[in-house]
């Protein structure tokens, strides 16, 4: 793995790197769940993170933001940068962090608060409006920017609650831009979504993608072919390849990967 490393080291320039992962390990208890992961994420790219369940993929993408602190057996070692801060470094401030790199999961979770609420409360606890008018202004920016201002903009004191699966979604996501992160994280983002609502998110990681560095997590493989730009596969905890995502899927160098990819483990 790290002959590749050194190779995609030489192929990015530093400055497209947003995220730089150093021999990452991951523990919950005694079980071993990343194995010396070393990565470097683009900015403004979608990284697509696949491999079979239990592969390691998600407690990855949590190594991101600092999720994982909230699992007391979860141990986590290595270097992770991004824009060349430490963010294990104990000056850093894991909400601070988690506005900077937000975060969409599996389940949609608008909070039991208004959709205008919803999109206020980040802002709001991080100072980040001085007036109502700049909270508003923020707010309609943000459900723009999730792709529903539309569709709720004579609607925004209503619960956030009250709107369909794929809406949810898309304000969670808007939601997660509002504190006006750099990284995106999602965690199999459109799993509970039905097919017209997945396409619906997927054109809007697309169009994301111009301002965040957006990082993936997707048990389809379809999925990361449509959306992603480089692609990671994951097995057993640990990162067997990582390259563009046609190379991954029409030309694997490792012979795990073209196990996955044509059916035969996963």
């Amino acid at each position: 793995m790290m002959d590749g490393m050194r190779k995609i080291e030489r192929d990015t320039a530093a400055s497209d790197i947003k995220i730089q992962a150093r021999s990452v390990q991951v523990f919950y208890g005694d079980t071993h769940a990343i194995k010396d992961v070393s990565v470097d994420i683009l900015d403004k790219t979608v990284t697509a993170f696949i491999g079979p369940s239990g592969c390691g993929k998600s407690t990855f993408l949590r190594c991101l933001n600092r999720m994982n602190d909230t699992i007391d057996i979860a141990r986590v070692q290595g270097d992770i940068h991004i824009d060349g801060d430490d963010i294990y470094d104990p000056s850093i401030d894991p909400v601070q962090l988690r506005a900077k790199v937000g975060m969409v999961f599996q389940k949609p979770n608008p909070f039991p608060k208004s959709i205008y609420d919803n999109i206020a409360y980040g802002p709001r606890i991080h100072g980040l409006a001085r007036t109502k008018a700049e909270l508003d202004e923020i707010v309609e920016r943000s459900l723009r920017r999730g792709a529903i201002w539309d569709e709720v903009k004579d609607r925004l004191h209503e619960p956030g609650t009250g709107l369909s699966g794929g809406q949810q979604q898309r304000l969670c996501i808007a939601r997660a831009v509002a504190t006006e992160p750099e990284v995106l994280l999602m965690d199999e983002p459109c799993s509970a979504l039905d097919p017209i609502a997945t396409a619906q998110v997927e054109d809007l990681i697309d169009e994301l993608r111009r301002n965040y560095s957006v990082v993936i997590v997707t048990h389809s493989m379809q999925q990361a072919a449509r959306v992603s730009q480089k692609t990671a596969f994951f097995h057993l905890g640990n990162l067997v390849e990582y390259r563009e995502t046609g190379q991954i899927f029409t030309n694997p160098e490792d012979a795990r990967t073209e196990s996955y990819i044509t059916g035969r483990i996963g």
